[in-house]
Protein backbone atom coordinates (compact mmCIF):
# COMPACT_ATOMS: atom_id res chain seq x y z
CA UNK A 1 0.00 0.00 0.00
CA UNK A 2 1.27 3.16 -0.76
CA UNK A 3 -0.76 5.72 2.12
CA UNK A 4 0.71 9.30 2.27
CA UNK A 5 3.31 8.88 -0.45
CA UNK A 6 3.12 11.58 -2.37
CA UNK A 7 5.34 12.14 -4.81
CA UNK A 8 5.70 10.80 -8.48
CA UNK A 9 8.16 8.09 -8.74
CA UNK A 10 8.75 8.56 -12.51
CA UNK A 11 8.98 4.82 -13.16
CA UNK A 12 12.81 5.00 -11.88
CA UNK A 13 14.66 4.02 -8.81
CA UNK A 14 14.89 6.80 -5.88
CA UNK A 15 18.86 6.90 -7.30
CA UNK A 16 17.89 7.38 -10.92
CA UNK A 17 15.00 9.81 -10.51
CA UNK A 18 17.38 12.07 -8.07
CA UNK A 19 20.30 11.92 -10.16
CA UNK A 20 17.94 13.03 -12.91
CA UNK A 21 16.28 15.74 -11.22
CA UNK A 22 19.32 17.36 -10.09
CA UNK A 23 20.06 17.02 -14.23
CA UNK A 24 17.15 19.06 -15.12
CA UNK A 25 17.10 21.45 -12.15
CA UNK A 26 20.92 22.36 -13.62
CA UNK A 27 19.52 22.71 -17.17
CA UNK A 28 16.31 25.03 -15.88
CA UNK A 29 18.68 27.15 -13.87
CA UNK A 30 21.44 27.14 -16.71
CA UNK A 31 19.23 27.70 -19.86
CA UNK A 32 16.37 29.32 -17.61
CA UNK A 33 13.49 27.37 -20.14
CA UNK A 34 13.50 23.50 -20.50
CA UNK A 35 11.01 21.00 -22.77
CA UNK A 36 10.10 18.24 -20.87
CA UNK A 37 6.81 16.02 -20.09
CA UNK A 38 4.25 17.64 -17.54
CA UNK A 39 4.78 14.56 -15.20
CA UNK A 40 8.63 15.23 -15.11
CA UNK A 41 7.97 19.26 -14.84
CA UNK A 42 5.93 18.80 -12.28
CA UNK A 43 8.54 16.74 -10.18
CA UNK A 44 11.19 19.30 -10.67
CA UNK A 45 8.96 22.54 -9.79
CA UNK A 46 8.85 20.47 -6.44
CA UNK A 47 12.61 19.81 -6.65
CA UNK A 48 14.02 23.57 -7.56
CA UNK A 49 11.88 26.03 -6.23
CA UNK A 50 12.51 25.10 -2.65
CA UNK A 51 16.64 25.30 -3.40
CA UNK A 52 15.71 28.71 -5.32
CA UNK A 53 14.58 29.68 -1.71
CA UNK A 54 17.78 28.86 0.19
CA UNK A 55 19.62 30.74 -2.47
CA UNK A 56 17.71 33.88 -1.23
CA UNK A 57 20.62 34.18 1.57
CA UNK A 58 23.53 33.72 0.41
CA UNK A 59 25.35 31.57 3.51
CA UNK A 60 28.03 28.80 3.27
CA UNK A 61 25.72 26.30 4.50
CA UNK A 62 22.98 27.00 2.28
CA UNK A 63 25.55 26.71 -1.22
CA UNK A 64 26.64 23.23 0.38
CA UNK A 65 22.76 22.61 1.00
CA UNK A 66 22.08 23.30 -2.67
CA UNK A 67 25.49 22.14 -4.08
CA UNK A 68 24.83 18.61 -2.24
CA UNK A 69 21.76 18.18 -4.39
CA UNK A 70 22.53 19.98 -7.47
CA UNK A 71 26.38 18.99 -7.60
CA UNK A 72 27.09 21.36 -10.59
CA UNK A 73 29.45 24.51 -9.44
CA UNK A 74 28.72 26.67 -12.42
CA UNK A 75 24.64 26.18 -11.81
CA UNK A 76 25.51 26.56 -8.06
CA UNK A 77 27.35 30.12 -9.09
CA UNK A 78 24.28 30.94 -11.42
CA UNK A 79 21.93 30.37 -9.07
CA UNK A 80 23.23 32.53 -6.14
CA UNK A 81 25.08 35.56 -8.45
CA UNK A 82 22.25 36.07 -11.13
CA UNK A 83 18.66 34.23 -10.29
CA UNK A 84 18.26 34.83 -6.51
CA UNK A 85 18.97 38.55 -7.02
CA UNK A 86 16.32 38.85 -9.63
CA UNK A 87 13.88 36.96 -7.46
CA UNK A 88 14.53 38.62 -3.71
CA UNK A 89 11.42 40.23 -3.79
CA UNK A 90 9.38 37.27 -4.87
CA UNK A 91 7.81 35.43 -2.26
CA UNK A 92 7.54 31.90 -4.20
CA UNK A 93 6.03 30.52 -7.54
CA UNK A 94 9.88 30.67 -9.46
CA UNK A 95 8.69 28.69 -11.76
CA UNK A 96 6.05 28.50 -14.72
CA UNK A 97 4.61 25.16 -16.86
CA UNK A 98 3.41 26.07 -20.19
CA UNK A 99 1.95 23.26 -21.91
CA UNK A 100 2.68 22.76 -25.33
CA UNK A 101 0.82 19.69 -26.42
CA UNK A 102 1.22 15.61 -27.05
CA UNK A 103 4.71 14.36 -28.17
CA UNK A 104 4.69 12.58 -31.53
CA UNK A 105 6.35 9.28 -31.02
CA UNK A 106 4.23 8.58 -27.63
CA UNK A 107 1.60 11.16 -27.22
CA UNK A 108 3.23 12.30 -23.82
CA UNK A 109 2.05 15.20 -22.55
CA UNK A 110 5.00 18.01 -23.25
CA UNK A 111 5.11 21.52 -21.65
CA UNK A 112 8.00 24.23 -21.06
CA UNK A 113 9.25 24.71 -17.32
CA UNK A 114 10.77 28.26 -17.62
CA UNK A 115 12.11 30.63 -14.51
CA UNK A 116 9.21 33.18 -14.22
CA UNK A 117 11.53 36.52 -14.18
CA UNK A 118 12.93 35.48 -17.34
CA UNK A 119 10.74 35.47 -19.80
CA UNK A 120 10.33 38.52 -21.32
CA UNK A 121 7.37 38.13 -23.43
CA UNK A 122 5.44 37.65 -20.57
CA UNK A 123 7.07 40.07 -18.04
CA UNK A 124 5.88 43.24 -20.45
CA UNK A 125 2.84 44.05 -19.36
CA UNK A 126 -0.12 44.68 -21.66
CA UNK A 127 -1.09 48.64 -21.94
CA UNK A 128 -3.68 49.63 -23.86
CA UNK A 129 -3.99 52.70 -25.07
CA UNK A 130 -7.57 54.04 -24.46
CA UNK A 131 -9.41 55.53 -26.89
CA UNK A 132 -10.76 58.78 -26.27
CA UNK A 133 -14.49 59.30 -27.31
CA UNK A 134 -15.91 62.65 -27.97
CA UNK A 135 -19.46 63.79 -29.37
CA UNK A 136 -17.76 66.68 -31.48
CA UNK A 137 -16.38 66.26 -34.88
CA UNK A 138 -12.68 66.22 -35.43
CA UNK A 139 -12.19 69.77 -37.46
CA UNK A 140 -13.86 71.53 -34.14
CA UNK A 141 -11.58 70.25 -32.41
CA UNK A 142 -8.87 70.96 -34.37
CA UNK A 143 -9.81 74.14 -34.11
CA UNK A 144 -9.93 74.47 -30.83
CA UNK A 145 -6.62 73.40 -29.96
CA UNK A 146 -5.20 75.98 -32.52
CA UNK A 147 -5.76 78.89 -30.87
CA UNK A 148 -5.11 77.52 -27.73
CA UNK A 149 -1.63 76.80 -28.73
CA UNK A 150 -1.60 80.33 -29.79
CA UNK A 151 -2.21 81.65 -26.55
CA UNK A 152 0.51 79.65 -25.00
CA UNK A 153 2.75 81.13 -27.64
CA UNK A 154 2.22 84.52 -26.65
CA UNK A 155 2.02 83.79 -22.88
CA UNK A 156 5.62 82.65 -23.41
CA UNK A 157 6.57 85.63 -25.33
CA UNK A 158 5.42 88.49 -23.16
CA UNK A 159 7.91 87.52 -20.20
CA UNK A 160 10.69 88.03 -22.69
CA UNK A 161 10.04 91.00 -24.18
CA UNK A 162 9.43 92.71 -20.90
CA UNK A 163 13.34 91.53 -19.70
CA UNK A 164 14.56 92.78 -23.01
CA UNK A 165 12.65 96.31 -22.51
CA UNK A 166 13.82 96.67 -18.72
CA UNK A 167 17.61 96.33 -19.60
Amino acid sequence: MRHNKKFNHLGRTASHRNAMLANMACSLIKHKRITTTVAKAKALKKFVEPLITKAKDDTTNSRRVVFSNLQDKYAVTELFKEISVKIADRPGGYTRIIKTGNRLGDNAEMCFIELVDYNENMAKEKVAKKATRTRRSKKAAATEAAPAAETAASVAETPATEEAKAE
